[in-house]
């Protein structure tokens, strides 16, 4: 199995920044592809970001591009969105996940670990 465990969430004021971590532990060779997903209150989980194993292949949701970045870290089994430019649309609980497969996938679906979740709060 793979735990995950996210940190890094808080409240911010619009235009404020936050850094998102998330340790993995276990049988961390199956974490092949790590995503980062989010849920308002009311919405459904959607596909926030996705790394892969190397880290040069990165795919993001139109809506954070340019604002948000992934990256990770191999050797520490940790993976990490950067957040800038936050805006209120993107309060929501967000989840680290990871997936076996080594497509860098946007479906939860494709996903076979998940982490708790971290509220992150973006004041107006």
């Amino acid at each position: 199995q793979v735990q995950l465990v996210e940190s890094g969430g808080g409240l911010v004021q619009a235009g404020g920044s936050l850094r998102l971590s998330c340790a993995a532990s276990g049988r961390t060779f199956r974490t092949n592809v790590m995503g980062w997903f989010r849920q308002a209150p009311g919405k459904e989980r959607e596909f926030v970001a996705a790394i892969s194993w190397g880290g040069t292949l990165t795919r993001y949701v139109d809506s954070v591009k340019g604002r948000f970045t992934i990256s990770r870290n191999n050797a520490e089994n940790t993976v990490y969105l950067q957040m800038h430019s936050l805006k209120p649309e993107d309060t929501a609980v967000y989840y680290c996940a990871a997936a076996r497969t080594s497509a860098v996938v946007v479906s939860t679906t494709a996903y076979d670990y998940w982490g708790q979740g971290t509220q992150v709060t973006v004041s107006s």
